[in-house]
C-alpha cells in the first residue's frame, strides 16, 4: 500500500474543567472567585471558536477531495471559443504574482550544461534540452503528416522536460514579479526530475538519489520569504512521475524528496500525481506540438477535425515483459488480430520516446486510440492521442480521470470511453464490439469535445504565451496562484 500524506500539526486545545476550578476556588474563599470564573469562561469560549475556525481551514485546505479548490475553467467549445483575452491587462494577475528564485546553477543550468550525464546509456538528453526543453525541430520528418505551414511548430520533445519548459515560460510571464514582497507565490526552478533521474537506473545508493534534493531544500529554507509561510506559498514542477520522488524505505525505488521535511507544504505540479496527496497537481505531459500563435492552434484544430480517419481504433505501444499478465502485450496481439479495424504501431523493438511520424499518422487516421496504463498509471501517449483528435479509450480510471482535473472535462464520457481492463482480460467484453456501438454522430460529438481540449494541453513556443488562447502553462500557473491565494 502506498503511504498516505497526513497533517498532524493541528491539535485541539485541551478543555479546562470548570467544575474543578470552581470547587477549588470556593473552598479557598478567595475574593477573586467570580472574576476568575468569568475569565476562565471567556478563555474557554475563545479556545472553542479558535479551534473551530482552524479545524475548518485545515479541512478546506488539506482535504483529499479533488473539489477542495476551484479548478481553472476549461473551454467547452471548439476553435474561436477557446479565445480568452489572455493579454487583456484587466484580466491579468487577479490571483497575484509569482516570484522566481534565482537558484545556484547546480540545481538547473549546470544539469543542462552537463546533459551527457543525465542518461548513462544514451546522449539523448543533449537533444532533449535544446530550444527551452522542446528538443530538436521535427519539421522535415513530419512533412507528409502535418500541414506545411505548421511543420515548424513540431519538435522531438522528450516527455520528461516539464521542468525546463515551465522555467523558461515563467521567466517571461506577465505576472512574474522581481519584488518578493509583492509575490503571492514563490516558484522553485529546481530540475528535480533531471537531477534524480541520473541515479534511478544504475547502482547508486539512496544518498546519491537524495543529495541534490537535500541541498536544494537547505538552500530554500534559508531564504527569508520561506520563513513567513514555512513554504506553503511555494511551488515546484516535477518532470517525472511523483513515484520517482516517494521512496519510503531504505532500498525502495527513487528519491525520498516528497517525504523530506522541507516539502511538507510545497505545492507540486507533476506529470503524474498521487491521488492521496492534495499538494500534487497533475499537469499534461509535453507533446511534440508547440504552437507559435493563436493561428497555429486554430489551423491545427481545423486540420484534425476534417482529417480522414480510416480505422475504427488504434494502439501505439510496446510490451512490458517484466510485468505479469502484460496488458499492453495483450492489446498488441488483439490489435494485430483485428487488423481490418485496428492500426498498430509496435514500439517493442524501438524506443518511441519522443513520437514519430508513424505514431502521429496512426492517431490522425483513427477514431479511437487505446490507452492502457504505462509503466505507471499514466502515459504521454494519452496527450499525443488527444492532440491528433482521436478519442482515448481508457482501461484504468487513474490513467486520466483523477489525474488532470484542471485540464480535462469533468464529464469523462463526453470525450473518452472507459472499458475495465479486467473485463477485457477475462473475455467478457470485446473492445471492438464496444466501439462499434457508437454511432457516427456520437463519434463526431466526442471528437469535437476532444478537439476543444487541445489548446489547454499544449505548451506554446512564445515565452510570453499565445495572444489570447490559454495553453497548459497558463492553466497551471493561474490554478496554482488561485490555490495559494485562497489558502
Amino acid at each position: 500500500m502506498l503511504p498516505s500524506w497526513e497533517n498532524s500539526f493541528l491539535k485541539k486545545p485541551k478543555n479546562i474543567d470548570l467544575k474543578v476550578v470552581k470547587k477549588n476556588s470556593i473552598s479557598s474563599h478567595s475574593s477573586y472567585t467570580w472574576p476568575l470564573l468569568i475569565l476562565i469562561l471567556l478563555l474557554q469560549i475563545y479556545y472553542f471558536i479558535n479551534y473551530f475556525f482552524i479545524s475548518n481551514v485545515h479541512l478546506s485546505l488539506f482535504s483529499i477531495s479533488p473539489q477542495r479548490f476551484p479548478s481553472p475553467k476549461t473551454s467547452n467549445a471548439h476553435s474561436v471559443s477557446n479565445h480568452n483575452n489572455n493579454n487583456n491587462s484587466s484580466n491579468l494577475c487577479l490571483s497575484g504574482k509569482v516570484y522566481v528564485y534565482d537558484l545556484p546553477p547546480m540545481f538547473n543550468k549546470e544539469l543542462l550544461d552537463n546533459c551527457s550525464t543525465l542518461d548513462p546509456w544514451s546522449p539523448r538528453y543533449c537533444d532533449a534540452v535544446l530550444n527551452g526543453g522542446f528538443g530538436r525541430k521535427a519539421a522535415t520528418h513530419l512533412a507528409e503528416v502535418v500541414p506545411e505551414s505548421l511543420a515548424p511548430a513540431w519538435y522531438w520533445t522528450d516527455q520528461f522536460m516539464l521542468e525546463v519548459i515551465f522555467h523558461s515560460r515563467v521567466l517571461k510571464h506577465a505576472c512574474r514579479t522581481l519584488e518578493p514582497e509583492s509575490a503571492t507565490a514563490f516558484y522553485i526552478p529546481f530540475y528535480a526530475g533531471l537531477a534524480v533521474g541520473r541515479y534511478l537506473f544504475t547502482n547508486y545508493d539512496k544518498k546519491a538519489r537524495d543529495s541534490d534534493c537535500e541541498m536544494l531544500l537547505r538552500w530554500v529554507q534559508e531564504q527569508p520569504h520561506w520563513k513567513r509561510s514555512n513554504g506553503s506559498d511555494h511551488f515546484i514542477t516535477l518532470g517525472r512521475m511523483v513515484w520517482d520522488f516517494r521512496r519510503s524505505g531504505e532500498i525502495d525505488w527513487g528519491s525520498s524528496f516528497v517525504y523530506m521535511e522541507g516539502m511538507r507544504n510545497i505545492q507540486r505540479l507533476v506529470i503524474e500525481r498521487s491521488p492521496w496527496d492534495p499538494l500534487d497537481v497533475g499537469v499534461p505531459y509535453p507533446t511534440g506540438f508547440h504552437p507559435r500563435s493563436d493561428a497555429d492552434v486554430l489551423e491545427w484544430q481545423d486540420y484534425v477535425s476534417t482529417h480522414k480517419r480510416t480505422s475504427l481504433f488504434c494502439f501505439v505501444g510496446g510490451t512490458r515483459g517484466a510485468f505479469k499478465n502484460d496488458f499492453r502485450g495483450y492489446l498488441l496481439s488483439y490489435c494485430k488480430n483485428e487488423s481490418d479495424s485496428c492500426r498498430v504501431v509496435d514500439c517493442s523493438g524501438t524506443r518511441c520516446y519522443n513520437g514519430a511520424s508513424a505514431i502521429l499518422d496512426t492517431f490522425l487516421g483513427s477514431d479511437f486510440c487505446l490507452q492502457p496504463r504505462g509503466d505507471t498509471y499514466t502515459r504521454r501517449s494519452v496527450f499525443d492521442c488527444i492532440v491528433a483528435g482521436s478519442i482515448p479509450v481508457f482501461f484504468w480510471e487513474r490513467t486520466a480521470y483523477d489525474q488532470y482535473e484542471w485540464f480535462l472535462p469533468g464529464e469523462p464520457t463526453s470525450y473518452s470511453v472507459f472499458i475495465d481492463n479486467n473485463a477485457v482480460k477475462n473475455g467478457s467484453v470485446s473492445i471492438r464490439n464496444v466501439l462499434e456501438k457508437y454511432s457516427r454522430e456520437e463519434i463526431r460529438k466526442m471528437r469535437e469535445r476532444v478537439i476543444s481540449i487541445i489548446p489547454q494541453i499544449l505548451y506554446a513556443t512564445p515565452q510570453e504565451g499565445l495572444e489570447t488562447i490559454k495553453d497548459a502553462f497558463d492553466v497551471a500557473i493561474e490554478g496554482v496562484l488561485r490555490r495559494i491565494k485562497k489558502q
